[in-house]
């Protein structure tokens, strides 16, 4: 009986038991997919802009540490 219990325990209201609020995002919170031409430049746009900012500082930051190490050297 005592296997019957638990599995019925754990196979019931699964909903409630087991989730975890605001897990799985809301749709207004996801990614949409852009499926219009002026969409996808615009995305493109964004994502090469993103891609440029993020590498200009990452090299301020490499140029930056390279700068300090090198001048304690010294």
């Amino acid at each position: 009986m005592f296997p019957i219990a638990i599995m019925y325990y754990y196979g019931t209201n699964l909903d409630n038991q087991f989730a975890v609020p605001g897990f799985w995002p809301k749709p207004e919170q996801t990614n949409r997919i852009p499926f219009e031409k002026d969409e996808i430049r615009s995305e493109l746009e964004r994502l090469r802009q993103r891609r440029l900012y993020l590498r200009d500082k990452r090299l301020k930051a490499e140029g930056k540490g390279a700068g300090d190490s090198s001048a304690g050297d010294s």
